[in-house]
């Protein structure tokens, strides 16, 4: 995979956002997802996707969606704008899909129905960090969040240096949120909290009060280290 071609600046998104509504996933930035798109709607979203700019939004389905699943059931206002890391073709036309996380987007109008697939005007959300927290207290808060974040994961003492390496000093603390927001095993209403919060701090302490509340939280069935991007 070609790091470079990963890179994204937010002047690569033309504010249209090609959307994959999903009931009970909520994407981050700085991660990546592997996802199998066989409807033909998203086959087509995909398609236009690889030719173009390469860019899919995942957005959550707000509930109440299972009644119009096939149409245009609501959507929550905060989804993840993704850009295509890699694809396979099966022989049966469908796609097995890496995605990487890249910005959140706030969606706002959407166009009419001309296409198979549903899209949305959004704005690119950036990371937020109080100016009056200074470099020492963000580090305190990435520390506290890395040991948060180990308390909460089963024992594998082995495993604590590569999770210092991978999760400490080499990233930001907003990259290191989006990161124990996608791992953790929080309920869906808090990722989506996580989600919709830009503020790097309010997100920290979200995670803090949900992984100290919840002292037994298990990282999601999902290979850890997750893979992610500095990008």
């Amino acid at each position: 995979m070609n790091e470079d071609s990963l890179a994204f600046s937010p002047d690569q998104f033309s504010g249209l956002a090609r959307l994959f509504p999903l009931p009970n996933l909520v994407m981050f930035p700085h991660v990546m997802q592997a996802m199998h798109i066989f409807e033909p709607r998203y086959r087509s979203m995909f398609e236009e996707a690889v030719s173009d700019d390469k860019l899919i939004a995942l957005g959550v389905l707000s509930p109440g969606w299972e009644v119009d699943y096939e149409g245009r059931p609501a959507l929550e206002s905060t989804a993840c704008l993704c850009r295509i890391a890699t694809y396979q073709q099966t022989p049966e036309g469908t796609y097995n899909v890496l995605l990487l996380g890249v910005r959140r987007i706030q969606l706002r109008d959407e166009l009419p129905p001309t296409k198979p697939f549903r899209v949305v005007e959004a704005g690119i959300i950036e990371d937020e960090l109080p100016p009056q927290f200074s470099d020492q207290e963000v580090s305190t808060m990435q520390q506290q969040l890395l040991a948060a974040f180990k308390r909460s994961i089963p024992k594998m003492p082995a495993s604590y240096d590569q999770i210092d390496e991978l999760l400490g000093s080499q990233i930001t603390l907003g990259m290191l949120a989006d990161i124990v927001a996608y791992t953790a095993e929080l309920s869906l209403g808090i990722k989506l909290s996580l989600l919709k919060t830009s503020n790097v701090c309010d997100r920290v302490q979200v995670l803090l009060d949900g992984l100290g509340k919840n002292s037994q939280a298990k990282v999601a069935s999902r290979t850890f280290p997750p893979a992610f991007s500095v990008n």
